[in-house]
Protein backbone atom coordinates (compact mmCIF):
# COMPACT_ATOMS: atom_id res chain seq x y z
CA UNK A 1 0.00 0.00 0.00
CA UNK A 2 1.47 3.14 -1.24
CA UNK A 3 1.44 5.93 2.09
CA UNK A 4 3.20 8.55 2.98
CA UNK A 5 5.52 8.66 5.60
CA UNK A 6 6.92 10.72 8.21
CA UNK A 7 9.72 10.60 10.01
CA UNK A 8 10.99 12.95 12.54
CA UNK A 9 14.59 12.33 13.54
CA UNK A 10 17.44 13.18 10.80
CA UNK A 11 20.16 10.65 12.94
CA UNK A 12 21.33 7.42 11.60
CA UNK A 13 18.22 5.34 12.44
CA UNK A 14 16.08 7.76 10.78
CA UNK A 15 17.61 8.28 7.81
CA UNK A 16 18.06 4.43 7.34
CA UNK A 17 14.51 4.06 8.12
CA UNK A 18 13.79 6.67 5.53
CA UNK A 19 16.13 4.90 2.67
CA UNK A 20 14.29 1.79 3.25
CA UNK A 21 10.40 3.06 2.94
CA UNK A 22 11.74 5.10 -0.44
CA UNK A 23 12.66 1.57 -1.36
CA UNK A 24 9.52 0.29 -0.73
CA UNK A 25 7.87 2.87 -2.92
CA UNK A 26 6.81 5.39 -0.10
CA UNK A 27 6.44 8.84 0.21
CA UNK A 28 8.73 9.94 2.57
CA UNK A 29 8.95 13.17 5.17
CA UNK A 30 11.96 13.52 7.02
CA UNK A 31 12.28 16.19 9.64
CA UNK A 32 15.28 17.06 12.19
CA UNK A 33 14.55 19.80 15.35
CA UNK A 34 14.30 22.88 13.34
CA UNK A 35 14.83 24.55 9.87
CA UNK A 36 14.48 21.95 7.61
CA UNK A 37 17.67 23.85 5.48
CA UNK A 38 19.76 22.75 7.84
CA UNK A 39 19.07 18.77 7.17
CA UNK A 40 18.30 18.81 3.52
CA UNK A 41 21.53 18.00 2.11
CA UNK A 42 22.04 15.20 4.56
CA UNK A 43 18.53 14.02 3.34
CA UNK A 44 19.49 14.83 -0.20
CA UNK A 45 22.93 12.35 0.54
CA UNK A 46 21.57 10.03 2.96
CA UNK A 47 18.22 9.45 2.11
CA UNK A 48 17.79 10.33 -2.11
CA UNK A 49 14.04 10.40 -2.75
CA UNK A 50 12.91 11.72 0.95
CA UNK A 51 12.32 15.61 1.26
CA UNK A 52 13.22 17.33 4.47
CA UNK A 53 10.66 18.99 6.22
CA UNK A 54 9.44 20.42 9.10
CA UNK A 55 7.85 17.95 12.20
CA UNK A 56 4.49 19.76 11.66
CA UNK A 57 4.38 19.35 8.49
CA UNK A 58 5.42 15.86 8.13
CA UNK A 59 2.69 14.98 11.12
CA UNK A 60 0.41 16.66 8.80
CA UNK A 61 0.46 15.28 5.59
CA UNK A 62 1.55 11.80 6.95
CA UNK A 63 -0.28 8.52 6.94
CA UNK A 64 2.18 7.40 9.44
CA UNK A 65 4.64 9.21 11.70
CA UNK A 66 8.39 7.34 12.76
CA UNK A 67 9.57 8.72 16.17
CA UNK A 68 13.35 8.50 15.55
CA UNK A 69 14.86 11.14 17.83
CA UNK A 70 16.20 10.61 20.79
CA UNK A 71 14.36 9.86 23.77
CA UNK A 72 15.58 13.00 25.84
CA UNK A 73 13.97 15.07 23.07
CA UNK A 74 10.32 14.00 23.27
CA UNK A 75 9.05 17.40 24.40
CA UNK A 76 10.25 18.73 21.02
CA UNK A 77 7.19 16.60 19.37
CA UNK A 78 4.73 18.45 17.98
CA UNK A 79 2.01 16.55 20.32
CA UNK A 80 -1.08 18.79 18.94
CA UNK A 81 -0.18 18.08 14.66
CA UNK A 82 -0.07 14.25 15.64
CA UNK A 83 -4.09 14.14 16.46
CA UNK A 84 -5.73 11.33 15.02
CA UNK A 85 -2.42 9.59 13.64
CA UNK A 86 -0.69 6.33 14.08
CA UNK A 87 2.60 7.15 15.39
CA UNK A 88 5.56 4.47 15.52
CA UNK A 89 7.96 4.66 18.53
CA UNK A 90 11.44 3.82 17.18
CA UNK A 91 12.77 5.50 20.41
CA UNK A 92 15.14 3.98 23.49
CA UNK A 93 16.37 5.62 26.35
CA UNK A 94 20.04 5.64 26.23
CA UNK A 95 21.43 7.72 29.21
CA UNK A 96 24.29 8.74 27.92
CA UNK A 97 22.50 10.50 25.17
CA UNK A 98 19.41 11.28 26.88
CA UNK A 99 21.21 12.04 30.05
CA UNK A 100 20.06 10.14 33.58
CA UNK A 101 16.12 10.50 33.70
CA UNK A 102 14.63 8.52 36.47
CA UNK A 103 11.16 8.24 35.13
CA UNK A 104 13.42 6.31 32.38
CA UNK A 105 15.68 4.40 34.12
CA UNK A 106 13.60 2.63 36.62
CA UNK A 107 13.00 -0.84 36.14
CA UNK A 108 9.38 -0.11 35.42
CA UNK A 109 9.73 2.38 33.47
CA UNK A 110 7.51 1.60 29.65
CA UNK A 111 9.02 4.56 27.49
CA UNK A 112 6.16 3.70 24.77
CA UNK A 113 3.55 4.48 27.30
CA UNK A 114 5.22 7.62 28.63
CA UNK A 115 5.25 9.11 24.57
CA UNK A 116 1.41 7.93 24.47
CA UNK A 117 0.77 9.94 27.47
CA UNK A 118 2.91 12.69 25.79
CA UNK A 119 0.50 12.40 22.98
CA UNK A 120 -3.09 11.82 24.22
CA UNK A 121 -4.66 12.35 20.88
CA UNK A 122 -2.42 9.57 18.45
CA UNK A 123 -2.06 6.09 18.42
CA UNK A 124 1.10 4.95 19.35
CA UNK A 125 2.52 1.75 18.78
CA UNK A 126 6.41 0.18 19.29
CA UNK A 127 8.13 -1.04 16.48
CA UNK A 128 11.60 -0.39 14.87
CA UNK A 129 13.54 0.18 18.42
CA UNK A 130 14.73 -3.24 19.23
CA UNK A 131 17.47 -3.71 16.18
CA UNK A 132 20.04 -1.65 15.70
CA UNK A 133 20.47 0.86 12.20
CA UNK A 134 23.48 -0.94 10.65
CA UNK A 135 20.79 -4.29 10.97
CA UNK A 136 18.22 -2.32 10.03
CA UNK A 137 19.91 -1.76 6.70
CA UNK A 138 21.99 -4.88 6.33
CA UNK A 139 18.85 -7.27 6.96
CA UNK A 140 16.31 -5.90 5.16
CA UNK A 141 15.08 -8.25 2.31
CA UNK A 142 11.54 -8.18 -0.21
CA UNK A 143 8.45 -9.83 1.23
CA UNK A 144 8.85 -14.07 1.14
CA UNK A 145 13.30 -13.17 0.70
CA UNK A 146 15.74 -14.56 2.44
CA UNK A 147 18.73 -13.57 3.99
CA UNK A 148 21.76 -15.76 3.11
CA UNK A 149 23.60 -17.39 6.25
CA UNK A 150 26.63 -19.67 6.83
CA UNK A 151 24.79 -22.70 6.36
CA UNK A 152 22.47 -21.50 3.64
CA UNK A 153 19.39 -20.18 3.21
CA UNK A 154 17.37 -18.28 6.31
CA UNK A 155 14.14 -16.70 7.35
CA UNK A 156 14.28 -12.88 6.87
CA UNK A 157 15.20 -11.05 10.32
CA UNK A 158 11.56 -9.95 12.88
CA UNK A 159 10.77 -7.09 13.90
CA UNK A 160 8.81 -7.29 17.33
CA UNK A 161 5.35 -4.93 17.40
CA UNK A 162 3.51 -4.15 20.60
CA UNK A 163 0.30 -1.64 20.16
CA UNK A 164 -3.35 -1.88 20.36
CA UNK A 165 -5.89 -2.88 17.42
CA UNK A 166 -6.08 -2.87 14.78
CA UNK A 167 -3.63 -0.57 14.09
CA UNK A 168 -0.77 -3.04 14.88
CA UNK A 169 -1.94 -4.56 11.32
CA UNK A 170 -1.29 -2.11 9.42
CA UNK A 171 2.02 -1.24 11.38
CA UNK A 172 2.69 -4.92 10.79
CA UNK A 173 1.98 -4.78 7.06
CA UNK A 174 4.64 -1.41 7.16
CA UNK A 175 7.27 -3.47 8.79
CA UNK A 176 6.63 -6.07 6.03
CA UNK A 177 6.98 -3.40 3.53
CA UNK A 178 10.36 -2.28 4.73
CA UNK A 179 12.04 -6.11 4.55
CA UNK A 180 10.93 -7.54 8.02
CA UNK A 181 8.68 -10.61 9.24
CA UNK A 182 6.45 -8.99 11.85
CA UNK A 183 5.90 -10.25 15.67
CA UNK A 184 2.57 -8.84 17.38
CA UNK A 185 3.94 -9.51 20.75
CA UNK A 186 0.80 -7.73 22.56
CA UNK A 187 -0.34 -4.23 24.12
CA UNK A 188 1.69 -1.14 23.82
CA UNK A 189 3.02 -2.26 28.02
CA UNK A 190 4.06 -5.17 26.12
CA UNK A 191 6.77 -3.06 24.74
CA UNK A 192 8.91 -3.39 27.66
CA UNK A 193 10.13 -6.70 26.75
CA UNK A 194 11.91 -5.00 23.87
CA UNK A 195 13.56 -2.32 25.54
CA UNK A 196 17.52 -2.01 26.53
CA UNK A 197 18.83 -5.24 29.27
CA UNK A 198 16.18 -7.38 27.51
CA UNK A 199 16.95 -10.11 25.40
CA UNK A 200 15.17 -8.80 22.27
CA UNK A 201 17.05 -5.65 22.67
CA UNK A 202 19.54 -5.69 19.39
CA UNK A 203 18.39 -9.35 18.26
CA UNK A 204 18.43 -10.32 14.41
CA UNK A 205 16.86 -13.34 14.62
CA UNK A 206 13.79 -14.68 12.72
CA UNK A 207 10.25 -14.57 13.38
CA UNK A 208 10.09 -18.22 15.39
CA UNK A 209 12.92 -17.35 17.89
CA UNK A 210 12.01 -13.63 18.03
CA UNK A 211 8.55 -14.91 19.08
CA UNK A 212 10.06 -17.49 21.54
CA UNK A 213 12.77 -15.04 23.21
CA UNK A 214 9.82 -12.26 24.29
CA UNK A 215 7.90 -15.54 25.43
CA UNK A 216 10.35 -16.01 28.13
CA UNK A 217 10.88 -12.45 29.00
CA UNK A 218 9.45 -13.24 32.36
CA UNK A 219 11.44 -16.20 33.13
CA UNK A 220 14.65 -13.85 32.80
CA UNK A 221 16.50 -11.89 35.07
CA UNK A 222 15.60 -8.77 33.58
CA UNK A 223 11.95 -9.81 33.03
CA UNK A 224 11.65 -10.80 36.67
CA UNK A 225 13.11 -7.36 37.86
CA UNK A 226 10.79 -5.62 35.17
CA UNK A 227 7.33 -7.51 35.95
CA UNK A 228 7.95 -6.71 39.82
CA UNK A 229 8.42 -3.32 39.91
CA UNK A 230 5.66 -2.71 37.76
CA UNK A 231 3.27 -4.74 40.09
CA UNK A 232 4.88 -3.37 42.56
CA UNK A 233 3.48 0.17 41.17
CA UNK A 234 0.39 -1.28 40.36
CA UNK A 235 -0.22 -2.17 43.83
CA UNK A 236 0.61 0.87 45.52
CA UNK A 237 -2.56 2.90 44.66
CA UNK A 238 -4.29 -0.14 46.04
CA UNK A 239 -2.49 -0.40 48.89
CA UNK A 240 -3.22 3.46 49.45
CA UNK A 241 -6.64 3.19 48.77
CA UNK A 242 -7.48 0.41 51.84
CA UNK A 243 -5.46 2.40 54.23
CA UNK A 244 -7.61 5.17 53.58
CA UNK A 245 -10.38 3.54 53.52
CA UNK A 246 -9.65 1.74 56.76
CA UNK A 247 -8.72 5.06 58.11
Amino acid sequence: MHRTIGILGAGKVGTVLARLAVAAGHDVLIAGSGDPGKIELIVQILAPGARATTAREAAAQADIVVLALPLGKHATIPADALDGKLVIDAMNYWWETDGEHEEFSAPAASTSEFIQGQLPGATVVKALNHMGYHDLEDLARPRGGRVPGAGGATPRAAIAIAGPSPQVDEVAEFVDELGFDPVLIGGLSDGVRLQPFTEAFGATIDAAELRAMVARFPETDRGREVLAAREARTDSPRRAAVHEAAD
